[in-house]
C-alpha cells in the first residue's frame, strides 16, 4: 500500500527544519520547536499538520517579522535553475530547506504578511522557488489587493518558472487547500491581465496553471470563458490551443453550448447510435465496459465530443450525475466508429457508492443521445447503514 500523502509532513522533516533554522539562528530553540511541532502529528491530516508545524514555528522564530523572514530565507536550500520546473528535485537536504516544509514556512509568512505585505511578498518570492507559496500568497492578496496584483504583474516576466506559476496559481479563485478568494469569484477581472501575460509562457508548467485558473473562472462565469475563447482561440498556437482546451474541460463536460460552439462541436450528431453498458449487474470493486457505435449520416465531416454521464445513486435514492471524459474525434460522412472503455467501480475518498440501478447516458456534443443502465450491489463487507454523500 502506498504511503499516505499526509506523511510527507513528518517528524523527520520537522527535525531537519529544526537543524537548519538552528544553523542560521543560534538562539532558535530547536528542541522546543520539535516538541511542539510533532505533538500528536501522526494523528493529523495533511493540512492540519502544516498548520501545527506553522504554529510551532511562529512560537519559536523571532517576534520581529522582518527578522523571522530573514531566518526562514537563510535556512532555505539554494534555488534551482530558473527554468527547472521539476518538483522532485525540491526537497530538504544538507544544503537547506525545500519541498513540503515550505507549506508551514509560508503559513508563518502569510500570518505576518497582512501587516507587512512588501516584506511578505519578498519572502514568498524566495519560498515559492523551493516548492510553492500558492497558499501563503492568498491572505496577502486578500488584505492588500492592489499592491499584490501590481507585484504579480511584475512577476509575470520573472526568470523563475516557479515565480511565474505562482502568479497564476496563487490568485486562482478556488485553489484546492487554499483560502477561497470570494472577491475574485464575484469579479475575476483583476486577474485577467495576469493570465493574458502568461497564457503563452514558454513553460508548460505555467500554462497548465493558467488553464486551471481559467477553469476556476468558468465555474462561476461561463460567459467569461466564452469571450476569452473568442478572443484568444482564433490563430492560436498549438500550445495555446492545448491550454484553452484544458481550460474548457469543465464547461465541455457540462455540455455548455457556447463553449462547444467555440470549439466547433456544438451541432447535434447526425447519424445512428448504439450504446451499451456491461455487465448488467456489478458488485462494487468490479469493472464496467462502455461500448458505443456511431455511424455518420451527415454530408460533411462531424467534429464530436463524446462523453459519458453516470447517474450515481445517493443514499436518499435520488441520483447525482457525474460526467466522465470520453472521446474527441472527427467522423467522416458514412464513417462508422466503435468506442470502448473499461470503467472500474472502486471506493474513493470523494464518493460513497450506494446500491441500486444506475443510468449511464452517452452524450455527444453536449446532447444526450442514448441511455443504458446497470445494477450495483455492495460486497458483504460493505453492506450496512448508508451514510450521507460527500
Amino acid at each position: 500500500m502506498a504511503e499516505p500523502f499526509r506523511n510527507l509532513l513528518n517528524p523527520a522533516l520537522v527535525g531537519a527544519a529544526a537543524h537548519h533554522l538552528k544553523r542560521v539562528h543560534r538562539s532558535f530553540d530547536a528542541a522546543g520547536f520539535e516538541r511542539a511541532a510533532t505533538r500528536g502529528l501522526d494523528d493529523l491530516p495533511m493540512k492540519a499538520r502544516a498548520l501545527q508545524i506553522a504554529d510551532a514555528l511562529q512560537a519559536h522564530l523571532p517576534d520581529d517579522f522582518d527578522a523571522a523572514c530573514g531566518v526562514i530565507e537563510q535556512a532555505l536550500a539554494p534555488a534551482p535553475a530558473p527554468e527547472d520546473e521539476r518538483l522532485d528535485t525540491l526537497s530538504t537536504g544538507e544544503k537547506g530547506l525545500a519541498g513540503w516544509i515550505v507549506w508551514p514556512l509560508g503559513e508563518v509568512v502569510a500570518r505576518g504578511g497582512t501587516a507587512a505585505p512588501e516584506r511578505a511578498l519578498q519572502a514568498l518570492h524566495a519560498l515559492t522557488q523551493r516548492h510553492t507559496a500558492e497558499w501563503a500568497l492568498r491572505p496577502v492578496l486578500q488584505a492588500h489587493t492592489d499592491l499584490t496584483l501590481s507585484t504579480l504583474q511584475r512577476w509575470t516576466t520573472d526568470p523563475s518558472v516557479h515565480v511565474r506559476r505562482l502568479v497564476s496559481e496563487g490568485s486562482r479563485p478556488r485553489l484546492p487547500w487554499g483560502e477561497v478568494l470570494r472577491f475574485l469569484i464575484e469579479d475575476p477581472s483583476p486577474t485577467a491581465p495576469l493570465l493574458e501575460a502568461l497564457q503563452d509562457d514558454r513553460s508548460a508548467y505555467v500554462r497548465r496553471s493558467v488553464a486551471n485558473h481559467l477553469n476556476d473562472v468558468a465555474r462561476d462565469h461561463p460567459g467569461r470563458l466564452v469571450v476569452w475563447l473568442q478572443r484568444h482561440l482564433p490563430g492560436a498556437s498549438d500550445d495555446r490551443r492545448a491550454l484553452l482546451r484544458h481550460a474548457s474541460r469543465g464547461r465541455i463536460k457540462a455540455g455548455d453550448a457556447a463553449v462547444l460552439a467555440a470549439w466547433g462541436t456544438h451541432q447535434p450528431f447526425e447519424g445512428e447510435v448504439a450504446w451499451s453498458v456491461s455487465p448488467s449487474h456489478v458488485v462494487l470493486g468490479g469493472t464496467l465496459t462502455w461500448s458505443a457505435v456511431l455511424r455518420s449520416r451527415a454530408a460533411a465531416p462531424q467534429k464530436l465530443e463524446v462523453d459519458v454521464v453516470m447517474h450515481h445513486v445517493k443514499a436518499s435514492g435520488a441520483t447525482s450525475p457525474k460526467v466522465f471524459k470520453g472521446w474527441r474525434l472527427t467522423l467522416d460522412p458514412g464513417q462508422r466508429v466503435a468506442l470502448n472503455r473499461a470503467h472500474p467501480l472502486r471506493e474513493i475518498t470523494t464518493r460513497r457508492y450506494h446500491p441500486g440501478r444506475h443510468a449511464v447516458t452517452l452524450q455527444v456534443n453536449g446532447h444526450a443521445v442514448a441511455e443504458a443502465a446497470f445494477d450495483l450491489s455492495l460486497p458483504p463487507a460493505s453492506a450496512g447503514p448508508a451514510t450521507a454523500d460527500r
